[in-house]
C-alpha cells in the first residue's frame, strides 16, 4: 500500500473521530501491523523517540499545572507546545503498539542542577530550551535509521520541523537567537552543555565551509542544525531518569 493510500484508507475509516494524530497512526499500523510487524531498527527508533516525548509531554504537564509559574503572556505558547508533544506520544504509541516502552519516572531538576525548575520561569524556560534543541538533533540523528519505510521517516520528519518550531520559539521568548551559534549554550547552566556539543562543525557533505564567501564562523554554523547520536541523546536525557 502506498503512503497517500495508507493514509486515506485510514481516514476514511476513522471517519469522523479522524483526528491527525489517530489517521497517523492508522496508517503505521496499515503499513506494518500493530507494532508485532514494525522492523526491529524502526521499532528502537520509535521507542527511543518515544522515550523523548514522554519527557518533553510530562515536563509541559507538570509545568501547566505548577501555580503561578507560566505567565499569562506565554502560557497559550506552551500549552499549544504541551498538546503538540501529548500528540507525539499517542501517535508514537498506538505506531509501536505492545512493543512501546513504558513511560519512565522522571526527574526534571536533572539532580539537582535545576532544582527550582517548577517554581522560576526562568529555571522552566532553560530547562525548556535544553529539552527542545535536543529533540530537533535526536530526531536528526535518528532520520537514516527510518529510511526503509517512507510512511515512518515522513512522520518523523513531521515531528522533527515542529520540535524546530518548538525550539526557535523557546529561544526567542528567551531573548536568544531562533538558532543555534556555534556549540555555544548561550546563558544556559553548564549541565546543558551536552546539548550543543558539536555544533561548530564546518564540514558539510565532505565540503569545509569554514572560509565560504567570507561569511564569519557564527553564521556558518549557524546556517547548518547538526545531529546527535542516540549514545548522547540518552546521555542527556538520563539527567532527567530517575534510576529504577
Amino acid at each position: 500500500m502506498s503512503q497517500p493510500d495508507s493514509f486515506k484508507n485510514a481516514a476514511l475509516k476513522l471517519g469522523v473521530l479522524a483526528t491527525a494524530p489517530l489517521v497517523i497512526a492508522a496508517a503505521s499500523t496499515a503499513a506494518f501491523g500493530q507494532g508485532a510487524q514494525l522492523p526491529r531498527k524502526i521499532a528502537e527508533v520509535l521507542n527511543f523517540a518515544l522515550t523523548l516525548e514522554y519527557l518533553e509531554d510530562e515536563f509541559y504537564r507538570t509545568a501547566l499545572a505548577s501555580d503561578k509559574l507560566i505567565p499569562s503572556e506565554t502560557r497559550a505558547t506552551f500549552e499549544t507546545i504541551g498538546k503538540h508533544e501529548a500528540a507525539h506520544v499517542e501517535v508514537l504509541k498506538a505506531a509501536l503498539g505492545s512493543h512501546a516502552v513504558k513511560k519512565p519516572t522522571f526527574d526534571f531538576t536533572a539532580k539537582g542542577a535545576f532544582g527550582d525548575v517548577f517554581s522560576n520561569y526562568k529555571t522552566f524556560l532553560a530547562v525548556s530550551q535544553a529539552l527542545e534543541d535536543t529533540g530537533v538533533r535526536a530526531y536528526k540523528g535518528q532520520a537514516a535509521n527510518l529510511k526503509s519505510s517512507d510512511e515512518i521517516l515522513t512522520v518523523a520528519l513531521q515531528i522533527h520541523s515542529v520540535e524546530a518550531r518548538h525550539a526557535a520559539q523557546v529561544r526567542l521568548i528567551r531573548g536568544q537567537p531562533a538558532w543555534i551559534v556555534s556549540n555555544s549554550r548561550g546563558d544556559l547552566p553548564e549541565a546543558t552543555q551536552a546539548v550543543y556539543d558539536g555544533e561548530a562543525d564546518f564540514m558539510q557533505g565532505g565540503a569545509d565551509i569554514k572560509d565560504l564567501g567570507g561569511l564569519s564562523a557564527d553564521s556558518l554554523s549557524g546556517a547548518f542544525d547538526e545531529p546527535l547520536s542516540k549514545g548522547k541523546v540518552l546521555a542527556i536525557a538520563k539527567l532527567f531518569i530517575k534510576a529504577a
